[in-house]
């Protein structure tokens, strides 16, 4: 009688700078977008898990924001959600940007982790071979177990890299419901939705000010829901910008959200987004409690 297959299951967090693509990486193996991508650099705010399940292996990827040397009390938050994603993970993913490679003592985060340890260059398709083959060459030696060029959007070696981590993974249960894409509410995933669509369409200087507070989200049938929620930023200036000529920007905004959390809930969605102005925010304790970035002790 054959033995039935051995399950495996595990934790592997997500490192590497700002925008070198540790989102996409993520939602490409959930199958769904859990984690918000944009052009924008610190897209991700907070510790984000995205469960990918297949036949006999689950692994639990933890998505952690940008490593960067933080200038606000965000960006502390953000750097000690990334620290604290390290903690009890079987493997570590670090992603580099293909066109911009990170420099090695960045690496070091990952590196000096005892867990198997992969890198991943991302975004090949944006370089040329002749290009990318010195930089592999470079990173041979930086003590990596195993390295791989991939590109998240075109899905490029992605099944390699998906390979090399399962089989990282420890014997064990899953740990989560096979329909279970990550670990977060309803709610949170559709302020990030308008956030992200936000960082798409505004100009440079807004998008780090932008915070999206979840007023209320009530499902008032079985195909619709009706949500509201505040747009922060934290100068008058930027709130004319968002919100545009006649309403035009803050429309546009609302009508890709819409689209985006439509899918995400399986009902039409009626939403209402309001711009409010608060000065600082970033570095108001208070603020970042209310726009879910610090957990209550």
């Amino acid at each position: 009688m054959n033995e039935k297959p051995s399950f495996r299951s595990g934790f592997v967090a997500i490192l590497g700078a700002p925008n070198v693509g540790k989102s996409t990486i993520m939602n490409h193996f959930v199958g769904e977008k859990v984690s918000i991508v944009s052009n924008r650099p610190q897209t991700t705010r907070t510790k984000l898990l995205g469960v990918a399940t297949r036949e006999d292996v689950q692994i639990v990827f933890v998505d952690t924001p940008g490593l960067h040397r933080p200038r606000t009390k965000l960006g502390e938050y953000m750097m000690q959600a990334a620290r604290d994603a390290q903690e009890g993970v079987d493997a570590v993913l670090f992603v580099t940007d293909a066109q911009r490679v990170s420099p090695p003592e960045l690496m070091q985060e990952a590196l000096k982790m005892n867990c198997p340890r992969f890198l991943a260059v991302n975004k090949t398709d944006l370089v040329t071979p002749e290009a990318l083959m010195p930089q592999l060459a470079n990173l041979s030696g930086l003590g990596f177990d195993e390295i791989v060029s991939v590109s998240a959007r075109t899905g490029e070696n992605m099944d390699v890299l998906w390979r090399l981590m399962a089989g990282a993974m420890p014997e064990g249960q899953k740990y989560f419901p096979d329909d279970m894409i990550t670990d977060q509410p309803e709610q949170f995933l559709v302020a990030e939705i308008v956030r992200e669509k936000a960082l798409r369409s505004l100009s440079e200087e807004v998008p780090h000010g932008i915070g999206v507070e979840m007023l209320s989200m009530k499902k008032l049938s079985e195909n619709l829901t009706e949500i509201h929620a505040n747009v922060y930023c934290e100068k008058e200036s930027h709130k004319s910008i968002i919100i545009g000529k006649h309403g035009s920007m803050l429309k546009k905004i609302g009508s890709e959200a819409r689209a985006d959390i439509e899918r995400l809930l399986g009902t039409k969605v009626m939403l209402q987004l309001w711009v409010k102005v608060r000065e600082d925010w970033r570095n108001r304790s208070g603020d970042l409690k209310t726009l879910g970035y610090v957990r209550e002790e």
